[in-house]
């Protein structure tokens, strides 16, 4: 009997002295999840069956993306997506669609022939107003940069020099822009600034981000986004900017869903969140292949490397990957000027109210992929600095985080990035 109770003790006593060592060991070893080299946790989550059956029963499978290549930061998202296959590998069997700009891209996907679809804040609201049923699920392109171009040998030195027309031809000067878009916003918002009035002062001639690049005789300015401004300003050399858009607007670029998606099959949108997050995570570790993916678009195929992995480096790379978080009372703040000049202008037939708006974002998707990464969502955007004295929604503002302005990318993680621990390139983080 003795010898079954010192038996027994001593398989107690072993089996604590196990609980104990499991304790110390680190949290690496005890917790461990595998990663992709760039930062993804494995095994991959991939769509339901009965979802893939709800999809083609609509006649969305394979299903639909849409996204425009002259756009930059969100081109890259989806180039990768697409040449690295990361929606095939949850499941997802997709297609990819290409268009020079957000209203040609809007009428794909009213029609329905595209489920996912990305815009400007011009072309989301535009959405919204139309009634279609569009729900956002991700930022892109933050600081998406805006300005106003024009040739080298221009008479024109600042914005006031706009005043009174071209005295040359006495004609309002001609601004190339593309109607209808987020360039459009913003160049409406600087004339109001400085007292300049169409028609008087300016007009508009309505033009494509690959017209604009041109800068065409006729055309006294342009006002395309980048990468189209990239390329004048640093690579063709063959004009100047007067400004940029950031004292008047805050960019609000997104990734857009249609609202049937997250009603039937809310795995599919999951999916597409944690491709999107996957894509930014591989371009972090891969910039230069990111620059081929691109190069495999028959838009950008003659586009100067040095170009595009610039354009990776300002809207990928800058900031921290968390700036893919929708934040839902941030973007109706600064939203809210965008609604209220639509409304103002008669381009919106009724305002969008914060009801409206919060129904349309659905930030708990990307939530919930940074919940599988281990990151915290971050309490704003991360080109907001810590003490900005600025209001969201009451421009002119003063100066936040730009590629611009900042000496380099930020650094992630840092104290207060992670809620677990997370791996990438072979090194694990902890919170």
């Amino acid at each position: 009997m003795a010898i079954r109770f010192f038996s027994t003790s001593m398989r107690a006593l072993g089996a604590a002295i196990t609980t104990l060592m499991l304790a110390l060991v680190p949290l690496s070893q005890a917790t461990a999840q595998n990663f992709t080299e760039w930062g993804f946790p494995q095994p991959y989550e991939r769509v339901s069956a009965k979802s893939i059956e709800w999809m083609k029963a609509k006649g969305w499978w394979p299903m639909s993306v849409a996204y425009q290549p002259p756009w930059s930061g969100q081109n890259a998202i989806f180039a990768v997506m697409n040449q690295q296959k990361l929606l095939q590998a949850r499941g997802i069997d997709v297609t990819f669609q290409t268009f020079p700009s957000g209203p040609a891209l809007n009428e794909v996907f009213i029609s329905g022939r595209a489920q996912v679809g990305n815009g400007g804040n011009f072309p989301m609201n535009t959405l919204i107003d139309r009634n279609v049923p569009v729900r956002v699920v991700a930022i892109m392109s933050p600081g998406l940069r805006h300005q106003l171009i024009v040739p080298n040998d221009s008479p024109l030195k600042r914005m006031e020099d706009l005043r009174g027309g071209n005295p040359a031809t006495k004609e309002p000067w001609v601004i190339g822009i593309a109607t209808g878009s987020s360039a459009e916003f913003y160049l409406q918002l600087s004339l109001a600034a400085n007292k300049l009035t169409i028609g008087k002062d300016i007009t508009f001639r309505n033009m494509p981000p690959p017209e604009q690049a041109l800068l065409p005789k006729g055309i006294d300015a342009v006002v395309p986004w980048d990468f189209t401004n990239s390329l004048i300003l640093n690579e063709r050399k063959t004009g100047r900017a007067l400004e940029a858009h950031y004292n008047y607007v805050m960019y609000l670029g997104v990734t857009y869903v249609r609202q049937e998606l997250v009603d039937n099959v809310p795995d599919v949108v999951q999916a597409l969140t944690d491709a999107i997050a996957e894509a930014q995570l591989w371009m972090r570790l891969n910039p230069e292949k990111a620059v081929d993916a691109l190069l495999e678009d028959p838009n950008l195929k003659l586009q100067p490397k040095t170009l595009l992995s610039q354009q990776i480096a300002e809207y990928n790379n800058h900031f921290k990957p968390t700036y893919l978080y929708p934040h839902t009372a941030f973007w109706f703040q600064e939203n809210k000027n965008t609604v209220n000049w639509l409304y103002e202008n008669k381009r919106m037939k009724t305002p969008l109210t914060e009801d409206e708006f919060r129904a349309v974002f659905r930030p708990e998707f990307m939530g919930k992929t940074f919940e599988k990464l281990g990151w915290a969502v971050p309490k704003s955007p991360p080109f907001i600095p810590a003490g900005w004295k600025g209001k969201v929604g009451e421009p002119p503002y003063p100066e936040y985080l730009t590629y611009l302005n900042m000496k380099g990318p930020q650094a992630f993680p840092e104290k207060g990035d992670l809620v677990k621990p997370w791996t990438f390139k072979g090194r694990t983080y902890r919170p």
